[in-house]
């Protein structure tokens, strides 16, 4: 327990720091982040939501996002559905560390119409311990948000409830916050991808924080909290650092990549849904 709090408290402070805070912010992130999220990461969005959450009449969408950082991923989540026609009545997005959060705030106010602002909040929040935490923040009761989400996402976040033995109970966390029928999408590196893998990193530095599981790893906490997996695959070429030039050279060659080895690509992708 006490090594736990120890690497939880090592990642705050990375994560609390000017440095990390820019790669999460829209201004200064790397350009393939905000390609990813108009194009890659948009195509799964879109088709999840129209696959599963479409309804006739249209619904207004209840969106979540665990892990958010700077909030980037959540704005342009809130304004790509608005534009495809799938009203959003509410977005949360909620991180561990207070200066993402604040952050993703004045990301929220810079980008998006007052309109869709308004219905976008950020919170304080635990991955392991979403719904009491999300509950304190919004000084509201644990049960008043059971059963409130239609569609949970993270993005690089889940292979750090991993690495602190966490995955299971996040993977719960998730669940109970899901309505019957609603969707969480979970994207993360792949261990396969051989940029991401170091026998020298890994044999001088504790598995703790550089650990990155397996695609089998990121869904089985998910089937075993009761979840029906529905994607679960490697996708995607873009580093999320990339300059212009590498994005487009990345682009070209992804055909030819994924025919011969998606395996190694470099995103994880499980998509798993809520029985109804």
């Amino acid at each position: 327990m006490q090594k736990t709090e120890q690497i939880s408290k090592k990642f705050l402070e990375q994560y609390e720091s000017q440095n990390e805070i820019r790669k999460y912010a829209s201004e200064t992130a790397g350009f393939g982040i905000n390609y990813l999220l108009r194009n890659d990461y948009a195509r799964v969005y879109l088709s999840v939501v129209d696959s599963y959450l479409r309804t006739v009449p249209a619904r207004p969408l209840r969106l979540l996002e665990f892990g958010c950082g700077g909030g980037m991923n959540i704005i342009r989540l809130v304004s790509l559905l608005e534009k495809n026609g799938f009203p959003v009545d509410y977005a949360y997005g909620a991180d561990f560390s207070p200066r993402m959060v604040q952050t993703a705030l004045q990301e929220a106010k810079a980008s998006l119409s007052p309109a869709l602002a308004e219905k976008l909040s950020f919170y304080v929040a635990r991955n392991e311990l979403l719904l009491d935490d999300l509950a304190a923040s919004r000084a509201t009761p644990s049960e008043n948000l059971v059963s409130s989400f239609d569609l949970i996402v993270g993005v690089n976040t889940f292979r750090y409830c991993h690495r602190l033995g966490k995955g299971p109970a996040c993977a719960a966390e998730i669940y109970r916050l899901l309505r019957p029928g609603g969707v969480c999408i979970n994207i993360d590196m792949n261990n396969g991808f051989p940029a991401f893998r170091s026998r020298f990193r890994d044999a001088v530095r504790d598995p703790a924080e550089t650990y990155i599981p397996t695609l089998e790893e990121y869904a089985s906490p998910f089937e075993t909290a009761g979840f029906e997996i529905i994607t679960k695959k490697h996708f995607c070429w873009i580093p999320h650092s990339a300059g212009k030039a590498l994005t487009l050279c990345c682009r070209l060659t992804s055909p030819l990549l994924n025919l011969v080895a998606r395996s190694h690509a470099m995103r994880s992708l499980v998509v798993s849904r809520k029985p109804t």
